[in-house]
């Protein structure tokens, strides 16, 4: 161990014990049925896959798109409503409420990252803050949105970008972290 007068990181007094994400039964339940409906290469129906989030808890309108291998850590805190895509390999770890507004599109191997880590603290604090996705929004494959992040109206986070704040409406980001490049024009 590094010798140093500072203040260290001592995971041994990490402790979580105030997150409770729900029933443990419930937990290992969907960690199987996810595994084998959402989160796997099978061709699982779409109706199928949607109604299995249901009855998990999940809060999902019309339209909703789920791609292969989608990974979805608690359907109980997730909220899709109509016509939105979820591609291949997205990663929604969602500790806490993660809301996708209408026709937004999440793109492939897109993370939302709900919880992160008090770097601050000794002791290595969980911090959990929801994620929205506006209507309209598109998060780039392969892009992260962190914690407490809001993607705004029709925003657009590019392909490998991190967005660490909110995404303003019609703004399009770029970059680690992600600045704000120009505005999104669209026509009919």
């Amino acid at each position: 161990m590094e010798k140093t007068s500072r203040a260290q990181t001592s995971l041994s007094s990490y402790n979580n014990s105030w997150y409770k994400p729900g029933n443990i039964f419930k937990q290992v339940a969907w960690h199987i049925i996810g595994r084998i409906t959402i989160n796997t290469y099978l061709p699982i129906p779409m109706f199928f896959k949607v109604l299995v989030l249901r009855i998990f808890g999940a809060k999902i309108g019309s339209n909703v798109t789920i791609k292969p291998k989608v990974n979805i850590k608690y359907p109980w805190f997730f909220i899709a409503e109509n016509d939105i895509w979820i591609g291949e390999n997205v990663w929604i770890d969602n500790l806490t409420t993660v809301t996708l507004c209408n026709n937004c599109c999440l793109s492939q191997g897109a993370m939302l990252l709900t919880g992160n880590h008090n770097f601050t603290k000794t002791s290595f604090d969980l911090i959990v803050k929801p994620i929205t996705i506006g209507d309209g929004a598109w998060i780039g494959a392969r892009a992260t949105v962190c914690p407490g992040v809001t993607v705004h109206s029709h925003a657009v986070l590019t392909v490998n970008s991190v967005a660490t704040m909110d995404l303003e409406a019609y703004g399009i980001y770029q970059g680690n972290p992600c600045t704000f490049i120009k505005t999104r024009n669209l026509t009919h």
